[in-house]
């Protein structure tokens, strides 16, 4: 299916343009560019920052979802959440990227959505098929997915105005004293490509704005560790690392942000809660991702069991440190 649109005034970028024509974030106009759906007066249209002129003519190719999934089978196994005819919410582990990159060789969640046959939004090009937002790779716990392109652009607009969000817990060393609030411009790591880091906005202009809430929930049996609860108000790519590593903390297993702990397994942070407006019936939904089996063996090893494990069975707790 193509869409044709003839402009009447020349006062925008043509991604600026789309953006608002089609309502849909502008990252997602790009994607549509990147993946040649896009034309100008008939032409591929290779910039989202093109001038338009008076009586241009743009055509929009509808993204088609391949036949066949990139793989045939999966063994992985992933917990689902939540699932209806708009919407997909999972519990994702560790050691899985969410989407394929250059760099990757690996299974991804993308991967196994398309093993299972899942029907999925196509507005994140054919490598992102129904990701509406993403975690790192070591990082587990909640992530939904957009079953449909109407999903998708509703999701994305309520990841935009924080109106859908997650609440994310952590092990740090060493504690934090008090409820912290962390604000900080952000960007690529200039010495080290692999980071992000905290940057002089007057510096780095691309830098972007970011801003986290760290709240302590409960010390381990020596004191030397915490469990703190963590709410994004802005979303940078690793931006938790960086803000604790801005105050000199650091997550245990996460030693690319500088943890020095005897410690040897994986980055121990778990989107614990996500919280959305449900884009069809515009109900309020909550939904909890377990903590994984190696995150909880390591709070009930060092810190109060039954104030743990209190804890985590009981999310609204969490809801009211916020």
């Amino acid at each position: 299916m193509t869409q044709e649109i003839i402009i009447i005034a020349a006062e925008k970028r043509i991604d600026s343009f789309l953006a608002k024509q089609l309502n849909i974030p502008k990252n997602q106009v790009l994607q549509l560019i990147k993946n040649s759906l896009v034309f100008l007066n008939h032409q591929p249209c290779t910039k989202g920052g093109i001038a338009l002129k008076p009586k241009d003519i743009i055509t929009i190719l509808a993204p088609q979802i391949e036949q066949k999934p990139l793989i045939k089978k999966t063994n992985l196994y992933i917990q689902i959440l939540y699932e209806d005819t708009n919407l997909l919410v999972l519990n994702k582990p560790q050691n899985l990227v969410v989407h394929h990159a250059p760099s990757v060789k690996e299974e991804t969640l993308v991967d196994w959505l398309q093993a299972k046959n899942y029907n999925l939004s196509t507005l994140s090009g054919k490598q992102r098929y129904g990701i509406v937002h993403r975690l790192d790779k070591d990082t587990t716990g909640s992530i939904v997915i957009a079953k449909d392109n109407y999903t998708h652009n509703h999701l994305a607009e309520q990841l935009k105005s924080r109106e859908m969000g997650r609440y994310y817990l952590a092990i740090i060393n060493p504690p934090i004293k008090e409820n912290t609030f962390i604000e900080c411009h952000m960007g690529r790591n200039p010495k080290n490509r692999l980071k992000m880091s905290k940057l002089n906005p007057q510096r780095f202009p691309t830098s972007r704005f970011s801003k986290s809430l760290f709240i302590p929930i409960t010390l381990s049996k020596n004191q030397d560790l915490q469990l703190v609860a963590i709410k994004l108000f802005t979303g940078r790519t690793h931006q938790i690392r960086v803000h604790l590593e801005s105050i000199s903390r650091h997550i245990l297993g996460d030693t690319l942000y500088g943890y020095k702990g005897r410690f040897q397994g994986r980055i121990m942070l778990h989107a614990f809660l996500l919280y959305l407006t449900h884009p069809t019936s515009q109900k309020k939904l909550l939904f909890q991702a377990p903590v994984f089996d190696d995150m909880l063996e390591l709070l009930e090893k060092n810190f109060d069991k039954e104030k743990i494990n209190g804890f985590l069975q009981n999310p609204e707790n969490l809801l009211h440190l916020f």
